[in-house]
């Protein structure tokens, strides 16, 4: 979930900043501090903008800098426990797949990843079904949900436990052609393999009485 969030929070303006703008010097410096962190109460902070100086500069005995009592507003992206993401997958592991949706990357174990068993196939970095033929390799868009979330101090070292193991999940071309099934009346066991060449048939022609 994004979301847009106000903050009152004290900001230090270093002295070789006091020739510039005031408001676009304390943009500048949240924009330097906040980005990439993780607040576990507000989500992964993304940006700042819109600062409001609400106080005047406070200056610290043996420190050059001003301090300001500062509003501003911050984006920021709050992983939800069974939320439902769209994203790329980003990189392929002999135990599971990266996927890129926004601003993390969460992890697919390879037993996340469908009914089916998959094998690793390191050669061509991909995963491979053995009943369905299914496969995964990056660059493959998928539908996910979230089922673990563990947030640590940075974006980069918190984790996103994610899940295609439920219905309409899974790479986008799988989803579609269930769907396909569905509406044609196939058993849904149809719709899991991947579409293969079909090979040529003779022509029969039946004799007329």
């Amino acid at each position: 979930m994004y979301k847009i969030v106000k903050v009152q929070d004290t900001v230090r303006v270093p002295p070789n900043r006091f020739g510039e703008d005031l408001n676009s010097a304390v943009v500048s410096e949240l924009g330097d501090l906040l980005p990439g962190r993780v607040d576990k109460a507000l989500g992964l902070i993304l940006a700042v903008d819109n600062a409001e100086i609400k106080s005047e500069g406070k200056i610290i005995q043996g420190d050059g800098a001003v301090y300001f009592s500062t509003l501003f507003d911050i984006l920021v992206y709050q992983p939800m426990l069974h939320e439902v993401v769209e994203g790329t997958v980003s990189e392929i592991t002999e135990f599971g797949a990266f996927v890129n949706f926004g601003p993390v990357d969460g992890l697919i174990h390879v037993s996340q990843i469908t009914e089916d068993f998959m094998s690793y196939d390191q050669n061509n970095q991909m995963f491979l079904g053995k009943e369905s033929g299914r496969s995964l390799k990056v660059g493959d868009v998928v539908r996910a949900r979230i089922v673990t979330i563990s947030l640590k101090d940075r974006i980069s070292t918190s984790k996103i436990g994610l899940t295609m193991r439920q219905p309409y999940l899974g790479k986008l071309e799988w989803i579609e052609a269930e769907k396909t099934a569905q509406k044609e009346g196939k058993k849904p066991e149809a719709a899991k393999k991947e579409s293969k060449p079909k090979g040529k048939k003779d022509d029969k022609k039946e004799d007329k009485k």
